[in-house]
């Protein structure tokens, strides 16, 4: 498999620590709020990694914290008069509802910052015994000039970074690109944990540095976030990292491509600014993980309706094809293969390996998704809906649709319709009525299950039924 390594910026073939082990940290949310449209990118994108990676037999040890002290829960919780710890066990909720909406499995570990001080401590203690962090007054910060490589993440150069940065009126560290591993306790009411420098809370960076540490070890496979992370969040983890360690922090780094909405930035002041909650509730969440999945991971991609139903549309010809696929096969029949079903069932296999060739070459899901629509439209092809088909190819391809939508987090939604007793009743009378060539009584039955959303199709096979709209 090849990754586009952002440090490295370029595609290199991924060669894992350990042979058939994968350790992967992924970015979590600030749990002060529901998580934005945005923020479902990366969740999706690096779920999906997972997948494949444990669908190609690698164990996968998968890392994603949650950020539960920061500034922004601190003024959230005093603005409704409420903890930081119940308003960050609030939002893990919420967000495990969106999560599992958008078929993100869990991770192996989610740590939370708040669970993990002792840790957090113990690197910040490393830093300042190695020389790269100090102390002014309880707020300790980390001394970036002392570290020569940093910046070879973002590629900029630490001059470069110095002149767009300042020194806030509070702040009273030595450098203006140094920044906080321990923040002083500003009031008494605000969250804090003893500390070697006094009361206080850990700064943002530092929180993942020390959870990639315990939960994963000093040097993982992969790091991965969104691209807004690069700078400052990740350049400071690997400074962090390497100068508490003195080892490479990560071997491969990914990042996903940004989200805009009607081809704008996202941003509340625009008016444009939607929760992965209100996507959801308005389409599903299979369709937003398809939409996401549709464009690579690191393109740029544009949110809009108009895409949004396209993704629909497309989601839905694919249950259409299991769909018709199952009726075929309640009519099938145990023999050989004809010329045309050994065609598809050999087409079947190039399909898989396209499917794999694309995943391979930096997760390519758009690719992916295209050999899967490849599957559909040649078993609409290849097999009959007038005579009785070979079960064996189409048990095949209903398998192989599932298993590589499996691998994408797609087209698992439950095919079986429960038909209440008046329907099946209904449809019986009108086999019946047809049956005696009462063609009037026939065509009133199917107009009243017009009326119950209930669409018939008459086939040489029998009546295949589905809800209208399907």
């Amino acid at each position: 498999m090849k990754i586009y390594n952002t440090i490295a910026r370029q595609k290199q073939e991924f060669v894992p620590i350990n042979k058939n082990e994968v350790k992967i940290y992924a970015c979590g949310p600030t749990v002060y709020n529901y998580i934005h449209i945005g923020n479902a990118r990366p969740l999706i994108i690096f779920d999906t990694l997972r997948r494949y990676m444990e669908y190609r037999g690698m164990k996968v040890t998968f890392v994603q914290n949650f950020t539960d002290v920061d500034d922004k829960m601190i003024n959230r919780a005093k603005e409704e008069n409420t903890t930081v710890k119940e308003l960050g066990e609030r939002f893990i909720g919420e967000y495990f509802k969106d999560a599992e909406a958008l078929g993100v499995h869990r991770a192996t570990i989610h740590p939370k910052a708040t669970e993990n001080i002792d840790a957090i401590i113990d690197v910040i203690k490393k830093l300042e015994e190695n020389g790269y962090a100090y102390n002014v007054d309880g707020d300790v910060y980390f001394s970036t000039k002392k570290f020569k490589e940093y910046g070879k993440l973002s590629k900029q150069p630490l001059e470069d970074l110095e002149a767009g940065a300042r020194i806030d009126i509070n702040e009273h560290k030595n450098d203006a690109m140094d920044f906080a591993l321990w923040k002083k306790q500003k009031e008494d009411s605000e969250i804090a944990w003893e500390s070697p420098w006094g009361m206080g809370r850990p700064g943002w960076h530092i929180e993942c540095s020390a959870m990639v540490n315990k939960f994963l070890g000093e040097t993982i496979d992969i790091h991965a976030g969104g691209q807004d992370l690069i700078f400052p969040h990740h350049e400071n983890e690997i400074a962090q990292s390497e100068c508490a360690n003195g080892k490479p922090f990560a071997n491969y780094w990914m990042h996903n491509g940004y989200i805009n909405i009607d081809n704008r930035k996202m941003s509340k002041s625009l008016g444009n600014f939607f929760t992965a909650r209100d996507i959801i509730e308005k389409y599903d969440g299979e369709t937003v993980r398809f939409f996401m999945l549709s464009a690579h991971y690191r393109n740029p991609v544009n949110f809009s309706d108009t895409l949004m139903e396209q993704s629909k549309s497309a989601l839905e010809r694919v249950y259409t094809c299991l769909s018709n696929l199952d009726f075929l096969r309640e009519n099938s029949e145990d023999r050989e293969l004809n010329d045309a079903e050994a065609e598809l069932s050999k087409k079947l296999d190039e399909c898989k390996d396209k499917f794999i060739s694309a995943m391979e070459d930096d997760l390519n899901t758009a690719d992916a998704i295209a050999s899967i629509f490849d599957i559909v439209y040649a078993s609409n092809t290849a097999l009959s809906s007038e005579s009785k088909n070979a079960r064996e190819v189409i048990e095949k391809t209903i398998s192989l649709i599932h298993e590589l939508g499996d691998v994408l987090g797609l087209f698992g939604r439950k095919q079986e319709k429960s038909v209440d007793a008046e329907v099946e009743e209904l449809i019986e009378k009108r086999n019946k009525a047809r049956a005696e060539k009462d063609w009037a009584a026939a065509d009133a039955i199917r107009d009243r299950l017009k009326e119950m959303n209930i669409e018939l199709k008459d086939t040489p096979l029998g009546v295949k039924w589905s809800y209208i709209g399907e």
